[in-house]
């Protein structure tokens, strides 16, 4: 699992670009399943056939961005943020420039503290304000390196392990998702499974689910389980009273997000995790959450609805370079998800 983590991880692939991702999703998935597409707007769909009832497994392949929008005539690339930044976030960032030619380096530069105002040392920097610097001469010599507008940006960021087993790296969200469907579908594949398994890995979730949205049209399925990662409130500057998991103690199974905005859960789906979770001593949490939402908010509004829940790993300093998760939790995840499949049977 920590391989496949970190191969995932350190792969690039922002909202509307995730052709990377996909391409690993593939490799891995093959030997479990029965048959594979991509879809036309760019989610894999992965069967493992079966006559019992249909199970959607999702999890969104993309890591949120930046875009370049502009390139001036010094060769410094201005961009727009893919998905949700907290700009200070961006400050001082080595990142990836995906060119027509290549990858290429540079970094994330702005007006340097020494020239600033006082009063603008103590306002937090604006993405507005920062720009690319990628070693150009001039618009034309980025020009020639490939750059044009529409370029993708993703972080320059590679996994390194921490104490106890924890991991950190770029785009754990999602890619702790995309690593649980693949070793589950391996597990599913060693099973007596009766039902039909589709893990899908959706597309543009970070900027408005909008893979779920189309898979699960298409697919129609009878449950769905979205696999994503949630916020937990284990470290210093969030309370229990924020977020009631703590990373390490198993994956946490939504009963609502978003204060209902995103999904309420199907209480049977609900139910089903839980016991299966409880009757194969598998660890677990609970949640509801107040903010933030995932591909199940899509996939349950999807025709006459479908009764889904969220499987998520809590993570650390989400929407940043340097999230951290717990890789137990990856396998606990893996595991409930396979049971669950192995005994949806006694639930639908």
């Amino acid at each position: 699992m920590e391989e496949l983590i970190t191969k995932l991880s350190n792969a690039h692939g922002i909202s509307g670009s995730e052709g990377n991702i996909r391409t690993i999703l593939e490799e891995e998935l093959k030997p479990y399943v029965d048959e594979m597409r991509v879809d036309k707007m760019g989610n894999l769909i992965a069967v493992k056939k079966g006559e019992g009832p249909s199970i959607m497994l999702a999890a969104h392949m993309d890591e949120i961005g930046l875009m370049v929008k502009y390139v001036d005539d010094n060769g410094f690339l201005k961009f727009v943020k893919i998905g949700g930044w907290y700009d200070p976030t961006l400050h001082s960032q080595r990142v990836v420039v995906h060119t027509t030619k290549g990858p290429i380096p540079g970094v994330i530069g702005s007006k340097p503290p020494h020239v600033m105002k006082e009063e603008d040392r103590k306002k937090p920097p604006k993405a507005e304000d920062m720009f690319i610097d990628v070693g150009a001469k001039d618009k034309e010599d980025a020009t020639n390196m490939g750059i044009i507008i529409g370029t993708p940006v993703s972080m320059d960021r590679e996994v390194k392990k921490l104490a106890n087993g924890k991991i950190t790296g770029k785009a754990f969200d999602n890619r702790a998702g995309c690593a649980i469907v693949i070793d589950a579908m391996k597990q599913i594949a060693e099973l007596d499974i009766k039902a039909t398994v589709y893990a899908v890995g959706t597309v543009q979730e970070e900027v408005g689910l909008k893979g779920a949205r189309t898979s699960a049209f298409g697919l129609n399925p009878d449950i769905a389980i979205a696999i994503d990662t949630t916020i937990p409130g284990d470290h210093p500057g969030i309370s229990k009273n924020e977020s009631v998991l703590d990373i390490g103690k198993g994956g946490a199974i939504t009963i609502a997000d978003a204060a209902g905005r995103g999904i309420i859960a199907s209480p049977q789906v609900v139910k089903w995790l839980v016991e299966t979770a409880e009757k194969n001593e598998i660890p677990y949490q609970t949640d509801v959450g107040d903010g933030g939402t995932t591909d199940a908010t899509a996939i349950h509004l999807t025709r006459e609805g479908i009764p889904s829940t969220v499987l998520s790993v809590a993570t650390r300093y989400i929407h940043s370079p340097v999230e951290v998760l717990d890789l137990a939790d990856l396998k606990h995840c893996s595991n409930l998800v396979a049971k669950a499949v192995l005994s949806v049977n006694d639930y639908f």
